[in-house]
């Protein structure tokens, strides 16, 4: 203890500090996922990399975190919107994968240019714009080697009509793009108004 103007205040070491930040984190991701009712629709680990991910983006300025789960296969509805400060998951729909990063499961993934597959890592949402395909999100890679060439290679968020639910009925899995997320067209446009503007994406397989 150190004493200050006649009190005593209990002197913590940084490892302790470390501890302390690390247990208050942990207890925030444990009471989101709770009461966000994630359990058995989102896997804890993946929200849990997601946060923490979302935690070190410092230019982030929405309190909504997007997290694309591409270990399940493109006829589950894998991508999921959670607005952290109201604990709610808002959005939950289909997104497909790149054509060369597998057919119904993605299992390649690249950060090069006219490879045509996803990437994963953490990105970060900017401004619309209208192009070849219709209403579309600019996406920011973060994650240094593994997505920060996302501008260069023109990935984006859009709508496509391979991705609805009827194309998976009439072929057995979701259509696929030339790398980029694309969604539901019934969806697309309110997704992207609701998390442009610098809202953090996290993309796990």
């Amino acid at each position: 203890f150190v004493t200050t103007l006649g009190l005593s205040l209990p002197c913590f070491s940084q490892t302790s500090k470390t501890k302390i930040q690390n247990s208050y984190i942990t207890q925030t991701i444990e009471n989101t996922y709770k009461q966000a009712q994630l359990e058995g629709v989102i896997d804890f680990q993946l929200f849990s990399d997601a946060y923490i991910a979302y935690k070190e983006t410092l230019d982030r300025r929405k309190s909504l975190l997007t997290i694309i789960d591409y270990s399940k296969p493109s006829t589950e509805k894998r991508f999921y919107v959670v607005d952290l400060k109201k604990k709610q998951l808002i959005f939950n729909t289909y997104v497909a994968h790149g054509v060369n990063s597998g057919e119904t499961v993605a299992k390649r993934f690249s950060n090069i240019i006219n490879s045509r597959k996803t990437s994963l890592g953490t990105f970060l949402t900017d401004t619309t714009y209208y192009g070849s395909n219709g209403y579309s999100l600019r996406l920011d890679g973060l994650t240094s080697g593994v997505n920060d060439k996302a501008r260069e290679r023109y990935i984006v968020i859009h709508g496509a009509d391979y991705a609805n639910e009827s194309f998976i009925k009439q072929h057995g899995y979701l259509g696929r793009s030339w790398g980029c997320p694309a969604l539901p067209t019934k969806l697309s446009h309110e997704i992207i108004d609701t998390i442009k503007g610098g809202s953090v994406i996290y993309a796990s397989a």
